[in-house]
């Protein structure tokens, strides 16, 4: 899996990109490879943005 941003101004729902984030990572004792790290980087920075989305629509 390669860890490529959604194209910019497409902002997933912050719920679907956390259920990715947990499949991701099932358990905080679970240590993630190098490439699992980089995707889960991406994943939260993706789901930052689309809650700050959330709130701004929400206003």
């Amino acid at each position: 899996m390669s860890p490529t941003p959604p194209p910019a101004g497409r902002l997933r729902p912050a719920a679907v990109i956390n259920a990715e984030i947990r499949e991701l990572w099932p358990h905080p004792a679970v240590r993630l490879s190098t490439e699992q790290r980089a995707r889960y980087e991406l994943l939260v920075v993706e789901w930052a943005a689309a809650v700050r989305g959330e709130i701004v629509k929400a206003a």
